[in-house]
């Protein structure tokens, strides 16, 4: 189909070439660069305390550990932090117990679909907003390597759903108090128990999770169950995105409270 130009036809290549032709940047009259800016210092800041704690050597004090260091799974762990008194990594790790297991939920996070939006905007600028123009030449998506590697995110789900748990029973323990007495229920307990339900919330939000509860039915009538299971995921799935920036603040404070529990600047007494 042909459209005229001044009373001469034009062919569609010839017309699409011309409509693709914009000088600026973008048309965007908004501050549309807010967004990404605020992403970008949020997810940066978040980085650099991670690196800070996984070299702090400060995450435990009866009965708190800090969660980036949970589970603690070496014999230079004290003791009372050690999941279940066990230390598979024996004597010779001697790097901080945290880098063993970071690996693992933050693998979960930046494979995560939000995240992808988030760090390809704020970081990659890949595009860094809606209807504005990406530095980048060529697009391949997520088909080669490194970013075909996002498609594990499946995966990273699994073991998110371990330390989950893991930090359950953290919150749980925390209910003792230093002497091993069971009843103890201070602001630590409370942060912790928090951080737990916020991290449920997240992991369990997740697309994998819809996916996996019954997303390759066919018919919901003959699988009750699972649809109600994939009805719930579903209205948390709404709130996946700010499920995603609780949780992660909340184990950030979290991990920043037993800290300084332990550094003593917060008095235990009265944690």
């Amino acid at each position: 189909m042909t459209q005229t130009t001044a009373g001469r036809p034009t062919s569609e290549p010839a017309q699409r070439k011309q409509r693709a032709q914009i000088g600026a940047r973008t048309l965007r009259t908004d501050r549309w660069w807010l967004a990404p800016a605020i992403t970008f210092a949020a997810l940066a800041s978040f980085l650099a305390y991670g690196l800070w704690a996984v070299f702090d050597k400060s995450y435990f004090v009866e009965p708190y550990i800090a969660p980036f260091s949970s589970p603690c799974l070496a014999t230079s762990c004290p003791e009372g932090a050690r999941l279940f008194g066990l230390a598979p990594f024996g004597d010779w790790w001697a790097l901080p117990p945290g880098i063993l297991i970071l690996g693992f939920p933050a693998g979960f996070r930046f494979t995560c679909y939000y995240y992808r939006k988030g760090y390809y905007r704020a970081f990659w600028l890949s595009p860094p907003a809606c209807a504005v123009a990406e530095p980048h030449k060529k697009y391949t998506g997520e088909t080669r390597l490194p970013l075909i590697l996002q498609n594990i995110h499946r995966y990273f789900f699994y073991i998110a759903v371990v330390f989950a748990v893991i930090l359950t029973w953290d919150a749980v323990l925390a209910l003792r108090d230093e002497h091993g007495e069971w009843g103890h229920f201070g602001l630590g307990t409370a942060i912790l128990f928090i951080n737990a339900a916020l991290i449920w919330a997240y992991t369990l939000s997740c697309h994998s999770c819809r996916h996996i509860t019954a997303g390759r039915l066919n018919h919901f009538s003959k699988h009750p169950l699972r649809y109600k299971m994939w009805t719930f995921v579903s209205k948390l799935n709404r709130r996946h995105m700010l499920l995603a920036w609780l949780s992660m603040y909340s184990i950030m404070i979290a991990d920043l409270y037993v800290r300084l529990v332990a550094k003593g600047i917060i008095n235990f007494p009265l944690a």
